[in-house]
């Protein structure tokens, strides 16, 4: 199997399983126009660093989905790796070893590290450029890797966060009207 494969999914299904369990606003700091923005930084990323890009896609949409607040919630990501699981094989399928890494993305995407594998990289990084809806500029030391600390992406990256942009596939494929 490539690398790359794109994962056999149909996100407007998968969102919507998502969202039925979702606690939060869906235009909350952690919410879908989030969600949008770290897999098209992801993606971007991916690019670059070679990163399986259907690993980067579902840890975009995973990684805050069992999120109980939208402060302080250590074991979200885990919840969210755990949801990822019971999903996996019914509206998604990814391999093995390709499955490890997104449940690891999303386990460990707030403990601070920056030393893993280049997808687990990619996920992290995309997550953290999005600081800016926060408040937060993404700084580079606490970035993983060279695509991701380079100025002109932070630069891009943060002017999409701290405006609030909400990507256009959205609305379009994903089916789901969100102000930013």
């Amino acid at each position: 199997m490539a690398r790359n494969h794109i994962a056999m999914m149909n996100h407007k299904l998968l969102i919507r399983a998502i969202l039925e369990d979702y606690d939060l606003p869906t235009d909350g700091t952690h919410g879908v126009s989030h969600w949008a923005r770290g897999m098209e930084n992801g993606l971007r990323l991916a690019e670059l660093t070679n990163a399986n890009k259907a690993v980067v896609r579902l840890f975009a949409l995973f990684h805050d989905s069992k999120r109980v607040n939208e402060g302080t919630d250590h074991d979200h990501g885990r919840r969210g790796a755990e949801f990822a699981a019971s999903l996996r094989g019914n509206l998604f399928d990814l391999p093995d070893d390709q499955f490890d890494l997104l449940h690891a993305a999303c386990s460990a995407h707030t403990d601070g590290l920056t030393d893993a594998d280049i997808t687990i990289q990619t996920c992290w990084d995309a997550d953290r450029l999005d600081l800016g809806r926060v408040g937060i500029m993404p700084q580079p030391s606490r970035l993983c890797n060279d695509a991701a600390m380079s100025p002109e992406t932070i630069k891009w990256a943060d002017g999409r966060a701290t405006f609030r942009v909400v990507p256009e596939f959205v609305k379009d494929e994903w089916g789901i009207g969100v102000n930013g």
